[in-house]
């Protein structure tokens, strides 16, 4: 395993991490459908992860209403120590009117039922799960700052900002002396690569570290989702359509992938993770699964390296159109004294 500086902290985090949204299935579509992993599943990947190096395990409140938590906190057990233990607020988790959203109230609530199912004295890194347009960024921020001295939360971080929401937060820590997000969890992918224009650039710029989720696109780089349907109709896909994917570029995606693959005679799914894993900015991958062999497939990605030609060839196939107002902004080398 290798393993990455969590943004500007002191601790490393392994390039690959275990997502554990296939746990449990709870509630209603789309945890039921998902993965819906039991126990006993879920403690034998758990335990792969954790012997092959993986050291940052990330989970959320809302996945499967809680039981993923739960099923986490049992599976880890006494080598809970052994890893940064990742989890998320935001998502209604309640019938009430604030049990939902980021306020200082519901903060302190969410954070403590899920210490709770987690079976653990704190969180290592907690992380927003969504913006709040309602509750003013302070309010969550200050909330958040109380949980990192109480030593609740060591680290906290956020995850699906635009540049400029993720910008607000930090100018309000920055001012204000309050705890500031360590990270950021973004949606990235070859089918999905819209966070290059501006929250990767952000993300270096402000010594964020990038954690990434579905850099298969919801398996849809899997390989097992042909122009004809769904090759294997228990894949997470076939069943769940999300995230939302171009399907006719991303079939051209997957048939590049197919050639990458053939030439180093490896499987699609390690390409496509290999691909993220090489992008500038990029901490660690977040994979799940629900077979043994599918986690041996996704963390051998590490090991794959991919060459120019490799690069290049996925790059284009991938692109996306320069947007406004990046094409009318020229180059940084037209600020440069030119030459005679």
């Amino acid at each position: 395993m290798q393993y990455a500086r969590l943004g500007t902290t002191g601790i490393f985090v392994s390039r690959i991490a275990l997502g554990a949204m296939t746990f449990g299935g709870r509630g209603a579509p789309p945890w039921s459908t998902i993965g819906g992993l039991d126990d006993k599943a879920a403690d034998a990947l758990v335990g792969m992860a954790l012997d092959s190096g993986v050291n940052l395990v990330d989970t959320a409140d809302v996945y499967a209403t809680g039981e993923s938590e739960e099923i986490v906190g049992r599976a880890l057990g006494s080598r809970r120590r052994d890893v940064v233990l990742a989890t998320k607020l935001f998502a209604r988790m309640g019938s009430g009117p604030n049990d939902v959203g980021l306020s200082r109230l519901w903060v302190a609530k969410a954070l403590e039922d899920s210490l709770r199912r987690l079976d653990t004295d704190h969180v290592d890194l907690y992380q927003i799960h969504s913006f709040d347009p309602v509750t003013p960024v302070e309010e969550t921020l200050g909330a958040l700052d109380d949980a990192v001295r109480q030593g609740k939360v060591r680290y906290i971080g956020a995850s699906n900002l635009a540049a400029w929401q993720m910008m607000k937060y930090l100018g309000a820590s920055d001012l204000r002396g309050l705890s500031r997000f360590a990270s950021q969890q973004v949606y990235y992918s070859l089918a999905g690569r819209e966070v290059e224009r501006e929250i990767l650039p952000m993300a270096v710029d402000q010594g964020l570290g990038t954690l990434v989720w579905s850099p298969l696109a919801g398996g849809f780089l899997s390989g097992k989702i042909g122009r004809d349907g769904a090759t294997d109709e228990t894949a997470r896909r076939a069943r769940f359509g999300y995230p939302p994917v171009d399907l006719d570029r991303g079939h051209d995606i997957v048939d590049a992938l197919r050639v990458v693959a053939e030439r180093h005679g490896v499987g699609v799914p390690r390409v496509a993770l290999a691909w993220v894993l090489a992008r500038p900015g990029v901490t660690s991958v977040i994979v799940g699964a629900k077979r043994p062999e599918q986690l041996v497939e996704n963390l051998a990605a590490v090991d794959l390296v991919l060459t120019g030609q490799d690069l290049e060839e996925l790059d284009t196939v991938s692109a996306n159109p320069v947007p406004y107002p990046d094409w009318g902004q020229g180059s940084p080398g037209d600020r440069l004294p030119q030459a005679g």
